[in-house]
């Protein structure tokens, strides 16, 4: 999640009472007033359209829609994932009613998730957060866009490298920012994260708030690495049968979006990983130049104050529920640590899976969901170990390591760990990944959770508008200390046992990740 006061946004100009109208350059964008409190503009193109020669090719900017009025009543279409439009480059705003030109009022961008794969910025209404901001006396504008997914936004291999068109997505954003500015969970906060790597973030957003995922939560690998996936789309596209290897993106640019939507499914069965589509290194000058671990050692990151936390049972979703063996479980850690061809050598990959087993017992009252004792709900006996350890693979340790280098080179950070038991929808799965944006977005029935739901939101707008998320304003709520060398913790949100914790928890373990990343291409 990113916060900038400064913002294309903020300097639209009111026309009149009523229904609302901004003037964008030589555009008269027409919104609606979804509340008595807020007004929507939704649909505004910030790019120009990635399609013909501009699919597969980095965002152009696009300063205002072009056209002398806008139907800005609804949100724009969602980035193709089974549609066909790849007009999708656009961006939403809700904002209090009333604001003048100059407000100078801090903007939330949010960044949805979905494994860089799925996603609609429609799915997460902002109304919530900008009624609670002018609540508590500190109104904001919520933000939120589209960007390109999948093999559209995220190609892979020896041509997409050779061409400079890889992390599109990742570039969407920045563009985005230009025109704007950030916030994001998942996915969202992955990509968020890999922004900070060397973005020049720091003139486009001020702050941010990272939910559920860090630079290196997908495995990071060289673009040309997964090779063999682009292959593998190409040769399921008909409009590239006689195109030649590393020269295919002529007749991709003139396949049909459904045609490569079909290819890329059929691709993806064959990757042997979960996220295949997703940011690679890009090398010098680019948005990931090297692995994100060796960044954070060298320092080479933005400055900008964060917030950043991970759910409880993190790993619960992204294991099978059927493994039942050591056997099972090893092969499944070494695809899980090394999902591609072996970056690593192998021998260090089965020497990270082999100590791993050993840290993990397998022993079902120590595994994710957490405080569940030892039922397995009827599911593989290595699951929750399974998961217990896929969780700290893939967001705690990259989390802890990420406090822990930023506020070592002086980075204002703070840390949470959601844990909420209210939260949890599926026993088997616990406090899972995701099961916080229900607090952030919507707001539970009953409490200690509706009350919990409404200190978040107090937290988050807090940051968004002091960058501390103890302002005094709003629901009473316990300190949250920074995360210091000295002092390291993390705010455990957790219904009516809201509380600093030592950033301690399995520190053995997550210890034992964190002292070789790059076997683990974090």
């Amino acid at each position: 999640m990113h916060i900038s006061y400064s913002a294309a946004a903020l300097v639209l100009i009111p026309l009149c009472q009523g229904t609302p109208q901004v003037q964008l350059g030589g555009s008269t964008i027409v919104g609606t007033q979804n509340t008595g409190q807020t007004e929507f503009f939704g649909g505004i193109p910030y790019a120009e359209p990635p399609t013909s020669q501009l699919r597969f090719a980095a965002p152009v900017l696009k300063a205002e829609p072009g056209v002398a009025n806008l139907d800005a009543s609804k949100y724009g279409v969602s980035c193709p994932q089974t549609n066909p439009n790849e007009d999708c480059l656009t961006i939403n705003v809700l904002r209090p009613v009333g604001i003048s030109a100059g407000a100078n009022l801090p903007v939330m961008v949010w960044i949805y998730g979905g494994g860089f794969q799925a996603g609609d910025a429609s799915q997460y209404d902002g109304t919530g957060f900008a009624i609670a901001g002018i609540n508590r006396g500190t109104p904001i504008v919520y933000v939120n866009f589209n960007y390109r997914l999948g093999v559209l936004g995220f190609p892979q291999g020896q041509e997409a490298t050779s061409r400079g068109a890889l992390n599109l997505g990742l570039k969407d954003m920045l563009v985005a920012l230009q025109w704007v500015t950030l916030f994001g969970q998942s996915a969202g906060s992955v990509a968020l994260a890999d922004l900070f790597l060397n973005s020049n973030l720091e003139s486009l957003a001020r702050a941010a708030i990272f939910e559920s995922g860090a630079q290196s939560t997908l495995p990071v690998f060289p673009g040309q690495r997964r090779d063999r996936d682009w292959q593998n789309l190409v040769a399921a596209v008909p409009e590239c049968s006689g195109a030649s290897v590393n020269d295919s993106f002529d007749c991709l640019r003139q396949a049909s979006v459904s045609t490569i939507l079909n290819a890329q499914g059929s691709a993806s069965g064959q990757a042997g990983e979960q996220f295949p589509w997703s940011p690679v290194i890009d090398g010098s000058g680019g948005v990931i130049p090297d692995l994100p671990s060796k960044l954070l050692a060298a320092g080479t990151f933005s400055r900008i104050p964060f917030i950043s936390g991970s759910n409880l049972d993190e790993g619960t979703q992204f294991v099978s529920t059927s493994l039942s063996s050591d056997d099972q479980l090893l092969q499944f850690l070494v695809n899980f640590i090394d999902p591609a061809e072996s970056g690593s050598t192998p021998s260090a990959v089965q020497s990270a899976a082999n100590g791993l087993m050993q840290l993990y017992p397998n022993d079902p009252a120590q595994g994710s969901p957490y405080g569940t004792g030892s039922n397995t709900f009827g599911l593989g006996s290595e699951y929750k170990r399974a998961a217990a350890i896929a969780g700290d693979i893939w967001f705690h340790s990259i989390r802890r390591a990420w406090d822990q280098a930023a506020s070592g080179q002086g980075v204002k950070a703070f840390a949470y760990l959601f844990a909420d038991p209210q939260a949890v929808s599926n026993p088997a799965q616990g406090v899972a990944h995701g099961s916080e944006l229900g607090y952030v977005f919507g707001q539970p029935g009953t409490d200690p959770a509706k009350t919990l739901s409404s200190v978040m939101k107090d937290y988050w707008i807090s940051f968004a508008t002091s960058l501390d998320p103890n302002d005094g304003k709003g629901n009473a709520r316990p300190p949250w200390p920074q995360y210091t060398p000295s002092n390291q913790v993390v705010m455990q949100l957790q219904g009516s046992n809201t509380t600093t914790i030592p950033d301690t928890y399995r520190v053995q373990q997550i210890g034992y990740i964190n002292s070789q990343p790059a076997t683990f291409n974090h």
